[in-house]
């Protein structure tokens, strides 16, 4: 009987170390649309604003300006950006050029987004508060509120590179 318990825990600890570790990518996307009445807001913000713009499921809205040609990004890729991200008041609260984040760890309007374009492409986002920051207030350094709780944000991104 010993014997048998010693081989069975032999053979588990051979098949255990055979098997290959999931070292996959730890982001993803939540799936969970932006209620109607965030997506009606930002259909009232386009409408007043003589803007057509695409749907997306996740209830945000977009433009295509140019798809690009290269890769397209996935949640563990490497994005260089050029951006300008500004509210629905017209207020910018960042720009940036040749940012580099991964995609992953961006809000999610950026990874549902983003891979709608390829390498070289740009693209217009107008996301609604919970697929933003949501109802939280997002504050610089010394404490001053550059983004207002449950915002909708506008982001005008070209894709410059993907790794």
């Amino acid at each position: 009987m010993r014997i048998l318990v010693v081989t069975l825990l032999m053979c588990t600890v051979f098949f255990a170390s055979c098997l290959k570790k999931n070292d996959g990518c730890p982001y993803s996307v939540t799936n969970r649309p932006a209620p109607s009445s965030e997506e009606q807001a930002v259909l009232n913000y386009l409408t007043t604003n003589g803007i057509t713009a695409t749907k997306h499921g996740s209830n945000m809205y977009y433009e295509i300006i140019s798809s690009g040609t290269g890769a397209t990004p996935e949640l563990c890729s490497g994005v260089i950006v050029q951006y300008s991200g500004k509210l629905a008041s017209g207020t910018v609260f960042d720009s940036q050029s040749n940012a580099i984040f991964t995609l992953g760890s961006l809000i999610e309007g950026w990874k549902v987004g983003l891979p709608l374009i390829k390498k070289g492409g740009r693209i217009k986002l107008y996301i609604p508060p919970s697929l933003g920051y949501g109802a939280v207030d997002v504050k610089d350094g010394s404490g001053t509120v550059i983004i207002p709780g449950n915002s909708i944000l506008i982001f005008d991104i070209t894709l410059n590179d993907v790794q």
